[in-house]
């Protein structure tokens, strides 16, 4: 710990210093200037502090003994998709046999259930109902029952609609598939808690420092390192330069939406492995009266891009509606290092809510949903595309040692987190 302590406050001290000669070094040469940056050394480097690096981190540190440094451009943990969205504990039934979101999401819903439970983290398992709400969706629910007994979720059922009734007498459907382990966690308890484990084993979190990029000097990794300060007032257009540059044995790239930037500046790294960004918002509104109608959570048929509008509840009870699909475009490397998205939620979008849930909640009254929040999700493949995986990559795929690329970490990211951190840890030890 006392190790891991003393780089964190070198690190802090040498931006303190950067600071104080960083208008002498713009009048430098680039050669020059890239060469008087200082250079740190320390064992890992976990890029972002969301859900997945936290848990990355937490298990190199806690398991294995590793000296982590975790650094994200924001002031605190969690900003970013890890708290903008629905907060779902998924069971692990939407995704194809052995692909890793289906073995992530089993493992990481047993591993995550075990973890609040033992850690008093508030969750619940309040089971979801994924309805048809015609015959021709039927099919559909058909086959993603088969496709969850094949990816080995306990529990799942096919109920008709005075069953799915009994459960949520305001919902309208004519059949539904029943699945008793999916539930709802506090994605900030989580969190805090996972943070808190990491740091009493000498985990070491840096905030409002981004990570923009990096290069191979022979066989050492070189991550570059700036405050987010520094972005934020850099001229457009300008380079980007290193305030420090960091000399690590180990690098997980965990970045989130930003991940594909931070890869595509890192130079010595194959351009061609690094799959192309997309970015889908998604939008969430609430219920304005207090009466709640339903107690467990509702899902539609899948759509492309998402899992369709549907009903979420927090653990007070309080029900949301959510997410819906739309694609947004055009943001720089340098917007996305500091998750610069728009995150606003226009009140007209709540005209494609209303029909949406009223399929199988006719109920639903004009003028009931207020806007809520909004959330980014980072995806590998853009509008009308099926089905993409998450991407882990290790040397076998880029051939660069110690250095493991997370990309696409969207749903079921947050269920799927502590899976992942066991399967990147192993990449990274046993290699």
């Amino acid at each position: 710990m006392k190790h891991v302590n003393s780089i964190a406050d070198k690190i802090f001290r040498l931006l303190i210093e950067t600071r104080n000669y960083r208008r002498t070094m713009t009048s430098l040469s680039s050669g020059e200037r890239y060469k008087s940056v200082p250079r740190e050394r320390v064992d890992v480097v976990v890029v972002g502090a969301g859900i997945v690096g936290i848990a990355v981190a937490r298990e190199l540190a806690v398991k294995h003994g590793r000296d982590v440094l975790v650094i994200d451009s924001a002031p605190t943990f969690g900003t970013g998709t890890s708290s903008r969205n629905s907060e779902v504990i998924h069971a692990g039934i939407y995704y194809p046999p052995n692909s890793l979101k289906a073995r992530f999401c089993v493992r990481g819903k047993e591993l995550l259930y075990k973890y609040c439970k033992d850690h008093e983290v508030p969750h619940r398992e309040i089971g979801k109902l994924i309805v048809a709400t015609g015959s021709s969706e039927i099919p559909k629910l058909s086959a993603l029952m088969t496709r969850g007994i094949e990816n080995g979720v306990d529990g799942l059922r096919m109920i008709e609609a005075y069953e799915a009734r009994r459960l949520e007498p305001e919902l309208q459907c004519i059949k539904a598939l029943w699945s008793p382990t999916s539930g709802i966690v506090d994605t900030h308890s989580l969190m805090l808690s996972l943070v808190g484990e990491a740091e009493s084993h000498g985990t070491t979190f840096t905030y409002n420092t981004a990570v923009i990029g990096g290069h191979l000097d022979g066989n050492q990794i070189h991550i570059h390192v700036s405050e987010s300060s520094t972005l934020t007032n850099r001229q457009i257009n300008s380079p980007l330069y290193p305030d420090l540059i960091l000399i690590p044995r180990l690098v997980v790239n965990s970045a989130g939406l930003s991940a594909t930037a931070v890869a595509k500046q890192f130079s010595g790294l194959n351009s061609g492995v690094i799959p192309d960004a997309y970015y889908a918002r998604g939008c969430y509104f609430t219920l304005s009266n207090a009466r709640t109608p339903f107690t467990h959570l509702i899902y539609p048929i899948p759509e492309v891009g998402g899992l369709g509008v549907h009903v979420t509840l927090d653990l007070n009870g309080r029900v949301k509606f959510g997410p819906d699909v739309e694609w947004i475009e055009g943001i720089d490397d340098v917007s996305n290092f500091l998750n610069m998205f728009d995150y606003s939620v226009c009140e007209d979008r709540a005209k494609l809510f209303y029909p949406a849930i009223r399929k199988y909640y006719p109920g639903l009254k004009d003028g009931s949903l207020e806007p809520g929040y909004a959330g980014i999700r980072p995806k590998l493949s853009g509008p009308e595309v099926g089905f993409t995986d998450f991407v882990v990559q290790g040397e076998n795929i880029h051939g660069i040692s110690g250095l493991v690329n997370l990309f696409g970490i969207e749903s079921p990211g947050l269920t799927s987190s502590m899976a992942i951190a066991e399967h990147v840890a192993a990449k990274l030890l046993t290699s």
